[in-house]
């Protein structure tokens, strides 16, 4: 794979560790974005549909298709460095 993997960070801004993982994104300097599942409905769906029990399980990151639901740093730090390649 070439160039930056496409993350997705789903969550809420209300949500400290959706806080928490824009800040440790932000810190990679890689583009990220940031979907707000309680202001969008789109965004909600699009979560749900990630699960086979449609629970809106955020903060989920998306690291083009594997998903992470929080994940420890080094957890999100391996597969980030894994699908930059």
């Amino acid at each position: 794979m070439n160039g930056n993997p496409t993350i997705k960070l789903y969550g809420a801004d209300r949500c400290h560790k959706t806080n928490y993982y824009k800040t440790f994104l932000e810190n990679t300097k890689l583009p990220y974005k940031f979907l707000d599942v309680e202001k969008n409905k789109d965004h909600a769906e699009a979560l749900r549909n990630l699960y086979e029990n449609r629970k809106l399980n955020f903060p989920t990151i998306t690291i083009d298709d594997k998903k992470l639901r929080n994940p420890s740093d080094k957890d999100l730090t391996k597969w980030i460095n894994k699908l930059s390649v």
